[in-house]
């Protein structure tokens, strides 16, 4: 639970109720000048399909604090086309890209 706490604390984090109940969250990890990561999008089950999604994705591509990132990424498993109505696409030149992950760790 620390590292998910110490991770929102460190984002710019999109929360989406219902009576009070979250069922919706995202995150956006930003210098706030040139890059964005998105990361952590959901919908719960039982609320999906009702188009809020398309909403939090507009919330969160339209925030006035982002007006100015010119590029974003994000990585999905299963999600491709809702992202791309928002302007994202496949790397062009993923040779160029490279990760660096702990194994040990999440």
């Amino acid at each position: 639970m620390f590292q998910v706490k110490k991770a929102a604390q460190n984002s710019i984090c999109f929360g989406v109720y219902h009576n009070k109940k979250q069922i919706g969250y995202a995150r956006v990890i930003t210098d706030s000048v040139r890059f964005a990561y998105l990361a952590d999008v959901f919908i719960i089950e039982e609320y999906r399909r009702r188009g809020l999604s398309k909403w939090l994705m507009d919330v969160i591509m339209n925030h006035k604090d982002f007006k100015d990132i010119n590029s974003w990424m994000l990585a999905t498993k299963d999600a491709h086309g809702l992202y791309e109505k928002f302007g994202f696409k496949k790397i062009d030149e993923p040779e160029r890209f490279m990760r660096r992950k702990r194994n040990n760790l999440r």
